[in-house]
């Protein structure tokens, strides 16, 4: 696996983990996996490498818990999925299209494209 594709995996994890949140007081990997439709080993590697990265901790509960870091992180990913999403249906593209299309977007957009699409959406 490519590092890109390591960061990208990392922060599909870390929006999903932030998505699930939103919904459920605790978050474990089986929801994840779930969610994301992976297998419960692919999301243990990918729980574990976020874990020494210090993105998260797993409490006495196994459930998962963003750290700071790991909560400005998904926080970030999130909101650039949505200004994306909202910016490419402004244009004319169908929802489901934007939202697939943000979802590869979202983890190469620069700051300044991102910031230009934040205005255009507002």
């Amino acid at each position: 696996m490519s590092s890109h594709e390591t960061h990208e995996s990392a922060e599909m994890y870390l929006k999903t983990i932030y998505i699930l949140r939103k919904t459920k007081p605790e978050v474990h990997s089986i929801d994840v996996s779930e969610y994301m439709n992976y297998s419960k080993p692919s999301v243990s590697r990918g729980i574990h490498i976020l874990e020494q990265d210090g993105y998260l901790v797993v409490n006495e509960n196994k459930a998962l818990v963003l750290t700071d870091k790991g909560l400005n992180h998904a926080e970030r990913i999130y909101n650039i999925h949505e200004v994306v999403t909202k910016a490419l249906m402004n244009m004319g593209v169908s929802q489901e299209t934007a939202e697939s299309d943000a979802c590869k977007i979202e983890h190469d957009i620069s700051d300044e494209t991102y910031n230009a699409l934040k205005k255009f959406v507002q």
